[in-house]
């Protein structure tokens, strides 16, 4: 085993980006693109510059900390949940969410039309353009359903190259989210800024995390994780995440619970390292290996997640102008709900954490349709 294979080496330069985008966020220029951005870019870096493994060399504590690290980051946010302020919020994000998935689903077929992909991917090129819309409507559930159905998975190199492609877009497309509030909102004004002002939760003023209130959090965490894990045994169709995400909603109403003190900082750090994980994901030079079908596969997909993006943040603002909003349910069809709730967390949008849960959820059912639509129409 190599030396950036060595668990205890990785998870040191996976904290060590954690602190520098940390004090890299309270300078003047850091805190225009927050730390979770600055995480991702870091870690990105490190694992292009081989330091650390990344997708092609995954190791088994990246998929720990998909598996076990994200839910339970996302069970530690909602412990702050205000049911009040989530109703305000939930309607506008579902509208928000199916008009950027029909601009996934629209986007890829312009995509094809522009760059006609399968002149270099042949007739794979419509499975890819199907597992292409699904990922990015819902999440790599309806990716690996599509491709399932096909025997995709079993082209090697193709079927590698593709996830690289989607590692890499992905990670950008966070990178483009977390930037649109600032720069929409120069060229054209947040009607809804200050209604997101009264509902965004008040400043954190929680105390420092104490001993007692760290044992109990992990021990809820562990335990919801545990309950969920078996009750989605019992009940296959309801997905894991909204089982545990509705564990934490109820415990987050218990007085007792809500008094204890660290756990929108441990959710935080959680979320943070998981973003950490998908820096590393992000494998340049796998697209490279590819040549001429990794060129055309990354011009395809950039062009498509481009013209959702466009697309939503068009129609998004002549409806709604909450650029904001806009941008997690843009992060949650494109990269999923863990990274659309990290968005809100930069943003402090507490209110929008369930919703984005939601509209992830929404996702994972609605995508492996669209995907399917999109092989049966090219």
């Amino acid at each position: 085993m190599s030396f950036t294979s060595n668990i205890i080496y990785v998870l040191a330069v996976l904290f060590l980006m954690l602190i520098l985008a940390s004090q890299a966020a309270k300078t003047k220029w850091g805190k225009q693109v927050g730390a979770s951005l600055l995480v991702i870019v870091f870690t990105a870096v490190a694992a292009n510059l081989k330091l650390i493994p990344s997708a092609s060399n995954s190791i088994p504590l990246y998929d720990s900390i998909f598996t076990y690290i994200a839910p339970v980051s996302i069970f530690f946010l909602l412990l702050n949940v205000n049911l009040a302020s989530i109703r305000k919020a939930g309607l506008p994000m579902i509208g928000l969410f199916l008009i950027g998935s029909v601009m996934t689903t629209l986007g890829i077929l312009l995509a094809w039309m522009i760059i006609s992909p399968e002149k270099t991917l042949g007739e794979d090129a419509r499975i890819i353009a199907g597992m292409l819309t699904g990922t990015y409507t819902g999440g790599s559930v309806n990716f690996n359903a599509i491709a399932l159905e096909y025997d995709f998975q079993k082209k090697g190199v193709l079927y590698a190259g593709t996830i690289a492609v989607d590692n890499v877009v992905t990670t950008l497309w966070i990178i483009v989210t977390l930037t649109i509030p600032i720069f929409m909102h120069k060229i054209w004004k947040s009607k809804k800024q200050d209604a997101a002002k009264a509902h965004t939760v008040t400043e954190r003023t929680e105390s420092a995390i104490d001993m007692h209130s760290l044992v109990w959090l992990s021990f809820l965490g562990v335990a919801a994780f545990l309950v969920s894990d078996l009750l989605s045994e019992y009940f296959p169709k309801v997905p894991f995440i909204l089982i545990l995400s509705t564990l934490g909603i109820l415990l987050a109403q218990i007085p007792a619970v809500s008094k204890l003190k660290g756990s929108h900082t441990l959710g935080l750090f959680l979320v943070n390292l998981f973003l950490a994980v998908i820096g590393a994901y992000c494998e340049l030079s796998a697209v490279s290996a590819l040549k001429e079908i990794g060129v055309s596969l990354l011009l395809f997909t950039s062009i498509a997640v481009l013209l959702h993006g466009i697309g939503t943040v068009l129609i998004g603002g002549l409806f709604y102008r909450d650029w904001q909003m806009i941008a997690i349910v843009s992060q949650a069809n494109v990269g999923g709900g863990t990274t659309a709730i990290a968005l809100a967390e930069t943003f402090k949008r507490n209110e929008l954490i369930l919703p984005a849960i939601l509209v992830g959820t929404l996702g994972n059912a609605l995508g492996t349709y669209l995907g399917f639509l999109v092989v049966y129409l090219l």
